[in-house]
């Protein structure tokens, strides 16, 4: 009933930027809170930034001053913005949505709303 859709990944070089777009669609009712986490080979998936639907960010320790999460609430979109990369930041970038949508008439909420993630490779 709810989908998100990841895009603006890439390859970049060490120091570089990227920003990553996150768009949600469906029988949405309300998003609270959205987040971007990642996932290196053989690491487990991690919380990178999470916005709440006010405004209040929260971010990973190893991305504080360099990444910037911000969102869009008219257009169901949360953004990553990346600055000064390190080759540390490659893995797959996921997003996920706190949704409360309508499936039938009945409301609902998933705290497991997540995309098909988006490649982010930093070349040293």
């Amino acid at each position: 009933q709810v989908q998100v859709v990841e895009s603006g990944g890439g390859l970049v070089q060490a120091g570089g930027s990227l920003r990553l777009s996150c768009a949600a669609s469906g029988s949405i009712y309300r998003i609270n809170a959205m987040g971007w986490y990642r996932q290196a080979p053989g690491n487990q998936r991690e919380l990178v930034a999470r916005i709440t639907s006010s405004g209040s960010t929260n971010y990973a320790d190893s991305v504080k001053g360099r990444f910037t999460i911000s969102r869009d609430n008219a257009k169901n979109t949360v953004y990553l913005k990346m600055n000064s990369l390190k080759p540390e930041d490659t893995a797959v970038y996921y997003c996920n949505a706190d949704t409360e949508y309508y499936s039938g008439s009945v409301l609902r909420r998933s705290f497991d709303v997540w995309g098909q993630g988006t490649q982010v490779t930093v070349s040293s």
